[in-house]
């Protein structure tokens, strides 16, 4: 019988976090020593409305908030967020180059001040400036014109966490946002389309999803051999495909929680449990999957993951709150994971053919998620982690470039 995560009595959208009113996070390096200051009390709530229609997305993003259901101004980032020196620190991203390559991103809608938030977000963790005038930063609509969706405050929160995400994994990578004009997957398919004709890009990110759906009819639309287009698998543990993550062209992207450890690594990752996992009822299985005892005849999801628990893990954000105003938060989801590792495929520079056969070319390069659950199924597999290939992480989370 499939679980849902809970939706919180709080309020339509929020889900529930376990033990996060008391959990204590610690970080390493130049992150501050992390206290439940920011935390306690808070739980998870969606960035944007669920999709109600057939065939329509809902993007993959979660924050923190309060008992209210808000997520307190702050003039800085939340002491317990993930910066971009922990994130290349756990996934041992540093020394790794994009080399001038360009990952893409694909949301719904407008966000007018995307260029003056990311340049906050990257101001403050003393990365380089990504502006539209030194040839970083590009941003268009789904057709590739540079007249810009209707602003909407949730998908440009979206937009905010995954342009800050990349700027984390990958500083020196030069990035597009493709806004579509609306959450179908038309409008978001023909934003993919655009986004594999700019020069330079190398991975496409796509943090939504909606249901499964066939790749018969919307499968063109991702079917881009050479560069690596990935997809968020859901918020909501096992519950099956999720469309685009359950299309044979994409990687799919499950999620971890990250924290802090006295290991070897310096770090430890657990299944977060909200990540998206199941079975596709429409497409075909990756062959690279065939040997990894998946439990699905058809494809299966997630390939690979990286951190998403917005409490555990979850990245300190810029984003915004209002056409005009922006201020600090904690985001999580896969909507955290699916454009870190678009930024790995960036750094790792090699996207020949179909990126997401990759990782089951060389699952040793990968931090193996052994331990946590994502809810109840009728295989073992497909909720709950084990060694090798499990539903909620795949194969498992960057340990550098090497499996992508």
């Amino acid at each position: 019988m499939r679980q849902r995560i809970l939706v919180s009595a709080l309020g339509v959208g929020a889900l529930a976090v376990a033990g996060l009113t008391v959990q204590t996070l610690t970080a390493t390096g130049a992150d501050a020593a992390q206290s439940p200051s920011y935390t306690a009390g808070k739980h998870a709530a969606r960035v944007c409305s669920t999709a109600k229609a057939k065939h329509t997305a809902s993007c993959d993003a979660v924050k923190l908030v309060n008992a209210d259901g808000l997520a307190p101004k702050a003039s800085a980032p939340p002491s317990t967020g993930l910066t971009p020196t922990g994130l290349r620190d756990a996934y041992k991203l540093n020394g790794l180059s994009a080399g001038g390559r360009t990952v893409a991103i694909v949301d719904a809608n407008g966000y007018p001040n995307l260029e003056r938030d990311l340049g906050v977000y990257r101001s403050q963790f003393g990365l380089s400036a990504c502006t539209k005038a030194n040839g970083c930063l590009k941003v268009i609509n789904q057709t590739g014109g540079t007249t810009l969706p209707t602003f909407d405050v949730g998908w440009a929160g979206e937009q905010a966490l995954d342009v800050d995400a990349v700027s984390a994994a990958a500083p020196d990578a030069k990035i597009v946002v493709v806004q579509a004009n609306s959450a179908s997957f038309a409008d978001l398919g023909t934003a993919v389309q655009t986004a594999a004709k700019q020069a330079g890009v190398v991975a496409i990110s796509n943090s939504y999803g909606g249901g499964d759906a066939d790749d018969a009819t919307y499968g063109a639309y991702y079917n881009h051999p050479g560069i690596a287009v990935t997809a968020s698998t859901g918020d909501d543990g096992y519950q099956g495909g999720s469309y685009p993550a359950s299309s044979s062209y994409t990687t799919a992207v499950g999620g971890t929680s990250l924290v802090a450890a006295s290991n070897s690594r310096g770090w430890s990752e657990t299944v977060w449990s909200g990540a998206g996992s199941g079975c596709s009822s429409y497409n075909t299985a990756l062959p690279g999957a065939a040997s990894f005892s998946t439990g699905c005849s058809k494809r299966a999801m997630a390939d690979v993951s990286a951190a998403a628990d917005p409490g555990k893990g979850g990245m300190a954000i810029y984003y915004p709150t209002s056409k005009t105003a922006s201020t600090w938060a904690q985001f999580g989801g896969t909507s955290e994971a699916a454009p870190i590792i678009a930024s790995v495929y960036a750094l790792s520079g090699n996207t020949s053919g179909y990126a997401n056969s990759f990782p089951y070319a060389h699952p040793g390069s990968l931090f193996d998620v052994t331990s946590g659950s994502n809810g109840s199924c009728p295989t073992t597999q497909w909720c709950n982690a084990r060694t090798g290939w499990d539903g909620p992480t795949g194969l498992g989370t960057p340990n550098g470039a090497g499996a992508f």
